[in-house]
């Protein structure tokens, strides 16, 4: 059983509610949609499924049918009750009120890392969580998000292509990833003005290098996507000499997006070796 666009606006009507702008709120209110995220997130009979922004729990109701177990977190008190009175019936499925900005993540996932995470996310949300998620919870060994289609993009893109850039990199550093669908606007109540896509994040399971300082890393791809536009001899100007362009052999006339994470791993091996 999933949520019609009728059920959810009648749910949402009968408790003088509306989708909230602040929480980036467009509910999935196609059956066959949230079927389709179910399948190729691939739990079928996984004990441990977590999904963020559970919403009227439409999603939830269709992970629930074949999972094992369901988290569904949500973040909105005003929805609580809309939720468990769809889900509350489901023996699988826990809710938990709660941030996942502000989640304290080892308390609820335990040291498990074999957690799949599904999640319809907005905008503001889908980039800072997402990278959190990578940084800090190495619980969750694999996700399928539906995000805004530019977002999925540079989750997902390669260098040298528009859509790529620090987000790209950090994401190539911790996993790898690829975009599996689209989906149209019209299965979203409210309807939203974009295109959306569903990427799915795996995380390595061998790390790409186990000697890099991430902090280092990070900072040194930020520095040299911050003026994109320019070659890295001026966007990175002070931090690297052409000493060190040569050894790590990459043209310093070259620009951020043209490296692949393996060049800045060379590159910010040798900066921190400078540091030292």
């Amino acid at each position: 059983m999933t949520l019609s666009r009728t059920d959810a606006s009648h749910q949402l009507d009968g408790a003088g509610l509306r989708a909230k702008r602040a929480l980036g709120q467009n509910f999935v209110v196609d059956a066959n949609t949230v079927r389709r995220i179910a399948r190729l997130a691939g739990v079928e009979q996984h004990p441990r499924v977590l999904e963020i922004g559970a919403g009227l729990g439409s999603l939830t109701m269709a992970l629930a049918e074949i999972a094992g177990h369901v988290t569904a977190v949500e973040v909105d008190d005003a929805l609580l009750p809309l939720l468990n009175e769809n889900v509350g019936s489901l023996t699988n499925v826990d809710v938990v009120h709660a941030d996942a900005m502000q989640i304290r993540w080892p308390e609820l996932l335990g040291e498990n890392t074999d957690w799949v995470l599904v999640a319809n996310l907005p905008y503001n949300v889908a980039t800072p969580l997402i990278a959190d998620v990578l940084d800090f919870v190495p619980q969750v060994q694999r996700m399928l998000v539906m995000v805004q289609k530019e977002v999925a993009e540079r989750f997902a893109a390669s260098p040298s292509t528009p859509a790529y850039g620090a987000l790209s990199v950090k994401v190539a550093y911790h996993a790898t990833a690829r975009i599996v669908g689209l989906v149209p606007a019209s299965v979203f109540l409210p309807r939203p003005n974009v295109e959306s896509a569903l990427v799915e994040i795996t995380r390595r399971t061998t790390p790409i290098d186990t000697t890099i300082d991430p902090k280092q890393l990070f900072a040194l791809v930020r520095m040299g996507f911050a003026k994109r536009r320019k070659m890295l001899r001026g966007s990175l100007a002070g931090k690297v000499t052409p000493e060190q362009f040569e050894a790590a052999s990459i043209a310093p006339t070259a620009r951020a997006e043209e490296l692949t994470i393996h060049d800045w791993l060379r590159l910010s091996h040798l900066v921190e070796a400078n540091d030292e």
